[in-house]
């Protein structure tokens, strides 16, 4: 096995098995996964600064068995920063790692970690996330051209409300849509309120959409997943690779992407490996720039069930099941 040091940033790191394939199908090794993240990193680190980071880690390759890693390890070099965070189910601190820098991110790349999946918030306030998402899952034979049907219903939502929304791919099956926040907000507020949307979705397009996270009534259905807004849960990082058969990315893309793929129902035009992650990005730059910075407030649903006259479009009757017959709802259309 072939083994290396490297100093980045003054920071000294000793790289192993560098030749251990990891992803067996394409021949991809550890080497070739520490070059991505090496790369990507000017894309990546801002989306990971400062927020506590779960890995999930494939020693022995995507063919092998992966386990999820939270606490820090305790072989970790001394300039590793990590949050100590508060767990109520295990009632103790979690030492998470921050990946704020490079040497942190080819730290965690040498440890196998393929799977990046940081926290909706920050750490020095875990329960302010900053953002909102919406993580459509295909039920098979569905797969991502139908979840890019339901990204366009969503957004219809959303721009109604003066939200702008940004796509990526899951990087595996799906599409994940994205709401910057960046204001005073807690996860009860951003959980109701998508999933608030997501009941909206299934009752405007029962044939088409499912709130409920039964795996059993999913089939040739996209499953909006609204339950990823909460403080113990977290969605795989953009720029993430994933353990699939090939080293494919959790990759932005453009709304008009995503219209071309719906339009061409061609599934293979939202799927990027490493080097087209890569090289969309030193072409286009980070198309997930707004989310770091762009400051939206969610509506209030309970005061707009409570003012909204019967001419206008509502839609909190879905949070809290309180809709009387007179008033109209956000009704989505078919593209």
């Amino acid at each position: 096995m072939i083994d290396s040091a490297v100093e980045i940033q003054g920071r000294h790191i000793k790289l192993s098995n560098l030749d251990k394939v990891l992803y067996p199908a394409v021949g991809f090794t550890k080497k070739d996964v520490i070059d991505y993240y090496a790369r990507i990193a000017p894309a990546i680190l801002p989306h990971l600064s400062g927020r506590a980071l779960t890995r999930k880690r494939y020693p022995d390759g995507v063919d092998g068995e992966p386990f999820y890693e939270k606490n820090a390890p305790m072989h970790r070099p001394d300039w590793v920063k990590t949050a100590a965070i508060w767990s109520h189910g295990n009632r103790r601190n979690v030492h998470y790692v921050l990946a704020d820098d490079l040497a942190t991110l080819v730290w965690l790349a040498n440890l196998a970690a393929l799977e990046l999946h940081p926290s909706l918030a920050l750490a020095d306030d875990v329960t302010c996330p900053t953002e909102m998402v919406f993580d459509l899952d295909p039920g098979p034979p569905a797969n991502i051209v139908q979840c890019c049907q339901v990204a366009f219903w969503l957004r219809e939502i959303f721009d109604h409300f003066g939200l702008q929304s940004f796509p990526k791919t899951s990087g595996s099956k799906g599409l994940q849509i994205y709401v910057p926040l960046n204001t005073p907000t807690s996860y009860d507020q951003t959980k109701m309120f998508a999933h608030a949307l997501a009941q909206l979705l299934e009752h405007d397009h029962p044939k088409d959409v499912v709130s409920d996270m039964k795996k059993a009534i999913r089939t040739n259905k996209v499953f909006v997943d609204w339950s990823q807004n909460d403080e113990h849960k977290t969605t795989v990082a953009v720029y993430s690779l994933r353990a699939r058969e090939r080293p494919t990315v959790s990759t932005p893309v453009t709304w008009d992407e995503v219209e071309r793929c719906l339009k061409k129902k061609d599934a293979g035009l939202l799927v990027f490996e490493s080097s087209k992650t890569i090289a969309r990005f030193e072409k286009m730059g980070d198309l997930f720039e707004p989310l770091l910075e762009l400051k939206q407030k969610l509506p209030d649903l309970k005061k707009i069930a409570a003012s909204v006259p019967p001419e206008e479009i509502e839609i909190a009757a879905q949070a809290e099941d309180a809709a009387t017959p007179k008033k109209k709802r956000v009704r989505t259309k078919a593209r």
